[in-house]
């Protein structure tokens, strides 16, 4: 049966529950057969099939990112849609196989920073989680952490100290001066004192 009637619009259901537990069985299973054909429907002419496709893919690869590594370029591809949901759905996809697929992602990571800063929140979020795990990476670190830097400097406040802490993670001896300053610099800005703990928090770990 095709995987495509398992997905919530061929099974006339509103939800999106229908696809994750797809997804689940898909990731548990390790069926490469249903990725595929999945993959090869984020261009399928129906924008509901697209979405329960595109769904379905980074929830599968959320529980096994392995079963994503073959489609890394097709989701760089699929940065450019016109279609946001397609934007979106593809670098949360990009992130949860992101440690999988480093080296297709380095190579593309000038689009997905330009596509995270006029992208929507989610869009940055997974920007910002894609190039953390880039820069776990020794070989790529040097270019990936001062372009984190950058998001850190200039995000939401709202994200600002979840950015932060994920960034605390892979910061390493070269750049450490330069994230305290621009925490140091953002604090003011930072509204709520549980958001201020959690920046300070980070500070105090560093220094």
């Amino acid at each position: 049966m095709s995987v495509l009637n398992q997905l919530a619009n061929a099974l006339q259901i509103r939800s999106s529950e229908p696809n994750k537990v797809l997804a689940k069985k898909i990731a548990e299973t390790n069926d490469t057969t249903a990725i595929k054909e999945l993959a090869e429907n984020l261009t399928n002419k129906d924008k509901l099939i697209q979405s329960d496709c595109i769904k379905t893919l980074y929830e599968a690869g959320e529980l096994n990112p392995d079963l994503l590594k073959p489609y890394a370029s097709l989701f760089v591809q699929l940065l450019d849609s016109k279609n946001n949901r397609m934007v979106w759905g593809a670098m949360t996809a990009l992130s949860a196989a992101a440690t999988q697929c480093a080296p297709e992602l380095y190579k593309a990571i000038a689009k997905i920073v330009a596509i995270a800063d006029k992208g929507t929140v989610i869009t940055k979020d997974h920007a910002v989680n894609i190039l953390v795990k880039l820069s776990a990476f020794k070989e790529y670190s040097a270019d990936t952490i001062p372009l984190l830097l950058e998001q850190i400097l200039t995000a939401p406040v709202n994200q600002m100290p979840t950015y932060t802490e994920k960034t605390a993670t892979i910061i390493d001896a070269e750049h450490k001066a330069a994230f305290l300053n621009i925490i140091t610099t953002r604090l003011p800005d930072i509204e709520g004192d549980a958001k201020r703990k959690r920046l300070e928090k980070v500070i105090k770990k560093l220094k």
